[in-house]
């Protein structure tokens, strides 16, 4: 492929808080562990990551000490311990005990994927199954899926993988098009041992295949697309310092990466004036949950924990230029470490432009004769991950009005079941005999809140109709009403689009030109959050995702929605079990956590892979300027008869 730009890659000079973790530093950690006796051949690292620096630590401190989190998992010894290493002082900070049976299991790691096919494949109940359906378990895939908590006692404090089978009948097959239906195994991973094999119906195996590249399905190539070249030949307007800190236009932030929740954003900044204005100390989307909703016996367990089960950020892409992103590119290459505690390196992995947006503003004036034009832009981070079947976009875009978006995209291949007698009441019919579970895409987001690096509140804001009366006889009138969300349990709201209803963080100690607290709003889409029914396990475990809003007093330990450790975790981890304190939240540290997602009725047009479907939410200045933020914008050509000023 020829590309009409050549990317950059952003390198660090020297550490920071905030700075990437290094080859190095993960080298470090490991050998700390072992030689602390924390990480002996038999065990295995589920997990590492830097920890944040103290909330409102500056990027340039005398000292750094540079934090990581580790979980170790040794099987052998039936240990599961939480460990703290300081990389900058090669020293173990803490070590915790983590009972698996009461705090949930580590995530699943990349070393168990294979063991549910292996331990299966010597089944002599699941190789019965397969040769009653006459197929060969050479050709048969196995998905490792986590198994979540239901009514099996003896599934608790053990870690289980849950198994489907497709057949792939060639090594190039898209195995998703051929589900192996009825059928379903509970694979204990550490002791390599089969729970059960549920064999439920001989359903015939879907037989059109899904191969997507296939010339019979794409039929000839179009040749009607002409190039379109992005070029900066002055290069990029944005420039990155120490590895990963971001200056573009008025902007300033960090750019982070964990191997669970992916990117992070840190210390986001709009200059304003002379002035360097604090808007989020940290952003990022902190947990995703997919659950399926077909009751069937086979599959009414499918749910999937995909941030803290599977960990999006390890299986992030490395990207291309020209395939993945168009135009002046620079990449960053995350260093994240693999079950052994390698350093392994995602290159290309974090993917950074600008790009125009259309229109910033506009307007011909009758009475002046002025006709204005100015266009907008936006910078873009981003990162894809795949995550088995599916794949996923997380898009964050800064414009030049102060707005920050999130987008996430998602794409892949459709989770399938059979369906040999067409679409159920809980499935969709997508090919002949092949059908795709109903389900969502649900994520949740953490924005650390610090305008002008201060406390903040929230406040719901929704329409409000106006009947007719003395005060509006024509019955055109409508107004807005406020509510201070004061607790925590008060700030566990849902969306509404009827009333449009948004959500206003403001920091009441610091004010605008009008004197008005200045403010950042939270617009949400307003789409469905979870639909399990309350008494649920999906419900109990994914609590966070059945409110569109909750807002916490911030805790340096409360990290994610779910909580550390929702892997095969019962429930009511994370926000749930915070929030029962009922924390003040009005003029206080806060955290607002926004859910937010995709409920998915796969459709024809999703088959054999899926266009990109999208969701999001902004976050739009409200009084946080004393006026718009914009004027300053040049025109697109000086002196354009569109642009006079």
């Amino acid at each position: 492929m020829s590309c009409h730009s050549s990317p950059s890659v952003a390198e660090a000079t020297t550490a920071t808080p905030f700075t990437l973790p290094t080859e190095a530093e993960i080298s470090t950690v490991t050998a700390v562990l072992r030689a602390a006796g924390h990480f002996p051949d038999t065990a295995r690292m589920a997990y590492v990551g830097l920890l944040d620096p103290v909330r409102g630590t500056k990027r340039a401190i005398a000292e750094v000490d540079r934090r990581f989190r580790a979980f170790i998992l040794d099987k052998s010894a039936g240990t599961a311990r939480d460990i703290v290493v300081s990389a900058t002082r090669e020293t173990v900070e803490s070590v915790a005990e983590v009972d698996s049976t009461e705090e949930g299991e580590f995530p699943v790691m990349e070393e168990e994927f294979e063991v549910v096919e292996e331990v299966l494949a010597a089944d002599p109940t699941w190789l019965a199954s397969l040769e009653k359906r006459g197929l060969s378990v050479a050709e048969v895939r196995v998905a490792p899926l986590s198994a979540g908590v239901f009514e099996y006692p003896e599934e608790k404090g053990r870690r289980i993988l849950r198994g489907l089978a497709f057949h792939q009948q060639h090594e190039s097959d898209s195995a998703w098009a051929h589900p192996i239906d009825g059928l379903v195994a509970y694979v204990d991973v550490t002791n390599r041992t089969v729970d059960q094999v549920l064999d439920l119906e001989n359903v015939p195996v879907p037989a059109e295949h899904g191969n997507y590249t296939d010339p019979e399905l794409t039929g000839p190539v179009r040749t009607t697309q002409k190039p379109i070249s992005i070029t900066q030949p002055e290069g990029p307007s944005f420039t990155v310092t120490e590895g990963n800190h971001i200056e573009w236009e008025k902007w300033s932030f960090d750019v982070g990466f964990d191997m669970r929740e992916g990117l992070v954003l840190h210390n986001i900044a709009f200059d304003d004036g002379e002035r360097r204005r604090t808007i989020l100390d940290r952003a990022a989307i902190a947990e995703m949950v997919v659950p399926y909703g077909d009751p069937s016996p086979v599959r009414s367990w499918q749910n999937y924990f995909d941030t803290g089960e599977y960990l999006v950020g390890q299986w992030a892409n490395s990207l291309e230029l020209g395939c993945d992103c168009l135009g002046d590119i620079t990449y960053l290459s995350p260093w994240v470490a693999n079950n052994l505690g390698e350093p392994r390196q995602i290159k290309n992995g974090i993917c950074m432009h600008e790009e125009d947006a259309s229109i910033l503003a506009k307007h011909s004036d009758l009475w002046s004769g002025v006709a204005y034009t100015r266009r907008n832009r936006r910078f873009v981070v981003s990162f894809f991950t795949t995550v088995g079947n599916y794949d996923y976009g997380f898009y964050w875009y800064l414009y030049l009005d102060g707005t920050i978006e999130f987008e996430a995209k998602a794409t892949g291949v459709v989770f399938t079941s059979a369906l040999p007698n067409g679409s159920t009441e809980f499935a969709s019919e997508i090919a002949p005999g092949l059908g795709a579970p109903f389900h969502q895409h649900l994520f949740g987001a953490r924005l650390d809140f610090a305008l002008d690096g201060g406390r903040c509140r929230v406040e719901e804001e929704d329409v409000v109709r106006l009947p007719v009366s003395q005060d509006n006889p024509r019955g055109n009138a409508f107004s807005r009403s406020r509510t201070v969300l004061a607790t925590e349990l008060a700030a566990q709201r849902d969306a509404d689009q009827s009333k449009a209803r948004t959500w206003v963080v403001t920091n009441p100690e610091s004010t605008n030109r009008l004197g008005e607290p200045v403010g950042y709003k939270l617009h949400p889409t307003g789409l469905p959050t979870l639909l399990a029914a309350e008494d649920s396990s999906i419900h109990r475990r994914a609590t966070f995702a059945s409110k569109s809003l909750w807002v916490s007093q911030y805790q340096e330990d409360e990290r994610y929605p779910t909580g550390d450790f929702p892997n095969q975790h019962p429930g009511h981890a994370g926000l749930p079990a915070w929030t029962t304190a009922d924390r003040n939240v009005d003029g206080e540290d806060i955290v607002v956590w926004h859910s937010f997602g995709l409920t998915h009725f796969p459709r024809v047009e999703d088959w054999p892979i899926m266009p990109v479907d999208t969701v999001g939410f902004k976050l739009r200045p409200e009084g946080f300027f004393d006026r718009s933020p914009v004027l300053d914008v040049p025109a697109p050509e000086s002196g354009s008869p569109c642009c006079d000023s």
